[in-house]
Formats: structure tokens, C-alpha cells, sequence
């Protein structure tokens, strides 16, 4: 049976001891979607929300998220990333939100790129919910992590 990363001998949480580790370029993809009424996708396209630009907004709300994971997922490290991109695209009844995250160090970037995606979407949320209340967030999901 495997064992959890995040556990000692007694069970209790703890932060993994990376610093044996080599460092490596390490790189994340995640992705997920916002679906939303039809008025709203146009509101979105138009520029219309009172809020403002949306999408622009959501990228830009991912990247800061991405950079703060450390800080708010409790067993994170905090990493020096060399690139963040977030791109929300405007599609039919939906946007959907990819995060590039990238980093050379001794862990991965998962959690930067999930929470890059996460924040965005809830920008999008929090930029529409005015006009739409039957939002709905789903499919956050790790695409994929490489390291060399």
C-alpha cells in the first residue's frame, strides 16, 4: 500500500523534505471551465460587464493566485517560478481556463498551475455573478507535469 507524501511515521501532516532532491526544470498544465447562460458568454464579448474585462481580469488574477500557492495550500513549498500563463478562452456557453506554470527547482508546480486555473475561474464568477446565476465550475483537472 502506498503511503501518503504528506504524513510522518504517527500520521500527523508535515512538509516534505525536498532538499535532497536535485534541482530540475519542472513545468504543469492544468485546466477547467466556467459554463454560462448565453446573455452572459455576450456580456462577456461585448466588454459589458460592469466589472470589466473579464478574461483579462481572470488571467490576471491566475497568475497572482499561482504565485501566492505557498501561502494559502498549507504543505506547499514556495517556489521561485520562471513563468506563469493563464489564457481564458471565450467559447459557446463556457470559458475555459489553461495554466501553464513552470519552475527549476527541487518540486513540482502542480499545485501552482491547479490553483493558477482555480483562481481564475472564480474571477470569472465573481465578474458575472450579477448577471448570471446559474454559473457552474467544473472539469479543474492536471493535464500534465514534466521535469528534466
Amino acid at each position: 500500500m502506498k503511503k501518503l507524501s504528506h504524513t510522518n511515521d504517527q500520521g500527523k501532516a508535515r512538509m516534505v523534505d525536498v532538499g535532497h532532491k536535485p534541482d530540475q526544470e519542472r513545468i504543469a498544465l492544468a485546466s477547467g471551465k466556467i459554463k454560462l447562460q448565453p446573455d452572459t458568454i455576450q456580456l462577456i464579448k461585448d466588454n459589458n460587464i460592469k466589472k470589466g474585462d473579464v478574461l483579462t481580469v481572470a488571467e490576471i488574477a491566475g497568475i497572482q493566485a499561482a504565485k501566492q500557492t505557498g501561502n494559502m495550500i498549507p504543505l506547499c513549498h514556495t517556489l521561485q517560478l520562471s513563468k506563469v500563463e493563464v489564457n481564458c478562452e471565450l467559447e459557446k456557453d463556457r470559458v475555459s481556463v489553461t495554466s501553464t506554470v513552470k519552475c527549476i527547482g527541487k518540486t513540482g508546480v502542480e499545485m501552482e498551475a491547479l490553483t493558477a486555473v482555480s483562481v481564475a475561474l472564480l474571477t470569472v464568477y465573481d465578474m458575472c455573478k450579477a448577471v448570471d446565476k446559474e454559473m457552474e465550475i467544473g472539469e479543474i483537472r492536471l493535464v500534465e507535469k514534466t521535469k528534466k
